[in-house]
């Protein structure tokens, strides 16, 4: 009688995992509810309306909470579980989150019309900080370690302003001379005008990683997925992870 009532119970319990299993299942399935992400202030004005864009056409059911955050600020967030995902350029040594690479981006110089190094065909990324201005980004949002360490060695005699705001370092740099430094998807649908300022950053040619981050315990793979499809909608495919190229995202 009590293995009876052992044997009962047992299937009570199986039945219920069951039930999770399934539930989870089709958590990770979902393609619709909410999902908060934040994107680093380099990134959010190219990949945002675009994004954005391709997923209020392809599922307007989906509800995505977006805010610009730095990189520190979204990590923490990530951590605490307060957004559920995020799109960064620097890496994360994290053990609670997973890291999925979707592009890589080469660095271009704008340089001035006053600049005299507008008549070079290239500038090679040593020359940079003998411009008379360069415009950095602010610290937070720098966009790569090679980029950033020019800040350092430009002398003290010459003027920097840092920001966070792309336009705002183009039009400093169209007003005032010098040069600044942006991503290369930035530079897809500039004006001429400023198409004509940029040139190409050599010996070495930097480069950036940008990378979508999940909590490890994130159970959404379907919305994970639906996000990348939305980046790849627009990306260059030279430009995006060959992985993604091929294969969907397993969490």
């Amino acid at each position: 009688e009590a293995g009876q009532m052992l044997i009962d119970q047992a299937r009570i319990v199986l039945y219920n995992a069951s039930q999770i299993q399934e539930l989870a299942s089709n958590e990770r399935q979902k393609d619709t509810g909410d999902v908060s992400m934040a994107i680093s202030p380099t990134i959010a004005p190219y990949l945002v309306p675009k994004l954005f864009k391709y997923l209020n056409k392809n599922y307007p059911l989906l509800k995505v909470h977006g805010k610009e955050l730095y990189r520190q600020q979204a990590v923490e967030q990530l951590r605490k579980a307060e957004i559920d995902m995020a799109i960064m350029a620097m890496p994360e040594q994290n053990d609670d989150i997973i890291e999925i690479p979707l592009f890589h981006e080469k660095m271009l110089a704008y340089v001035s019309p006053h600049c005299p190094e507008r008549s070079l065909s290239e500038i090679q990324l040593y020359q940079m900080p003998n411009s008379n201005y360069l415009w950095c980004l602010k610290e937070e949002t720098r966009l790569l370690p090679q980029v950033a360490e020019l800040k350092y060695e430009v002398p003290s005699e010459t003027s920097r302003y840092e920001s966070g705001n792309l336009a705002t370092l183009i039009r400093i740099v169209q007003e005032t001379g010098g040069m600044t430094i942006v991503p290369e998807l930035y530079t897809i649908g500039l004006r001429k005008e400023i198409l004509e300022g940029l040139r190409p950053i050599t010996n070495p040619v930097p480069i950036r990683d940008v990378c979508l981050y999940v909590r490890k315990d994130y159970l959404r793979e379907r919305l994970v997925n639906i996000i990348v499809d939305g980046v790849k909608s627009f990306v260059p495919e030279e430009m995006l992870e060959p992985r993604l190229r091929k294969f969907a995202v397993r969490l």
